[in-house]
């Protein structure tokens, strides 16, 4: 079984696949102050709670955004599970040529991602990552990498709302019944949650004039089920896109 590990700045997403089926999913808070120890004790924890043994797993996938959470993981599975894991990076074939001004600036997440939407839904395509921060990723009708955008994400507006103002409050993040809120509470929700649909629908239809209309736009991320039921720009919601695209890296490394 491979074990496909995507490191963000807010959580860690796991998944094992047996052959091209995800059997299951896990995720848990990225905390860069856990050793490796304890990060194989999680694992030894986790997986036999959906059917998946620590010994089944023969192949380890990481792409990481978090740099010292990279090296503690490598550590850990080569000392717990007998893997030496694929970290995407440099030297690593992925399927993807990167047109980016500089190459090395762009998050490995970023470009699994691209290598799963362009090998499920071809391209050209949009890549709308909806997680902490919001990014948008442009792939050629031919799969190269072009480069993006990146904006804040529902819980950093959320959160600089609530920091930078002196009567506004943390709210829950869950859509409001209607756009105009009748309370505090509803107002932000509205503003954050609806605002950021409006947002994501107008950076689409601007990556489409550049792409060509026929590109097809996929929702990802943690966050992804709060955006994408309310707007019809997106061809596919796919929220184990990275996770899809660490298996058909590996493959392409093997």
């Amino acid at each position: 079984m491979l074990l496909a590990l995507d490191i963000g700045n807010s959580n860690v997403k796991m998944g094992v696949f047996e052959g091209e089926d995800l059997k299951a999913v896990w995720r848990f808070a990225t905390d860069p102050r856990r050793m490796g120890d304890e990060y194989a004790v999680l694992l030894y924890s986790l997986l036999p709670m959906k059917g998946v043994q620590p010994k089944d797993i023969s192949h380890v996938a990481i792409c990481s955004v978090v740099p010292p959470l990279t090296a503690v993981f490598e550590e850990m599975f080569k000392n717990y599970f007998g893997c030496h894991p694929l970290v995407v990076g440099a030297g690593i074939k992925t399927g993807v040529r990167i047109l980016y001004d500089s190459p090395r600036d762009v998050g490995a997440d970023r470009v699994v991602g691209a290598a799963a939407a362009y090998r499920l839904f071809g391209g050209p395509a949009i890549v709308v990552e909806i997680g902490t921060t919001t990014v948008f990723d442009a792939v050629s009708k031919e799969g190269d990498y072009l480069g993006g955008a990146i904006h804040p994400g529902l819980t950093l507006e959320a959160e600089s709302l609530f920091t930078n103002t002196s009567q506004l409050r943390r709210v829950e993040m869950v859509r409001p019944k209607e756009a105009i809120g009748r309370n505090t509470i509803a107002a932000i929700q509205s503003g954050v949650i609806l605002g950021h649909v409006g947002m994501v629908e107008a950076m689409v239809h601007r990556f489409r004039r550049e792409l060509g209309e026929s590109a097809k736009a996929i929702a990802t991320g943690g966050l992804a089920h709060l955006v994408a039921p309310e707007t019809d720009v997106f061809h596919a919601i796919c929220p184990e896109l990275v996770l899809v695209g660490l298996r058909l890296v590996h493959e392409l490394n093997q």
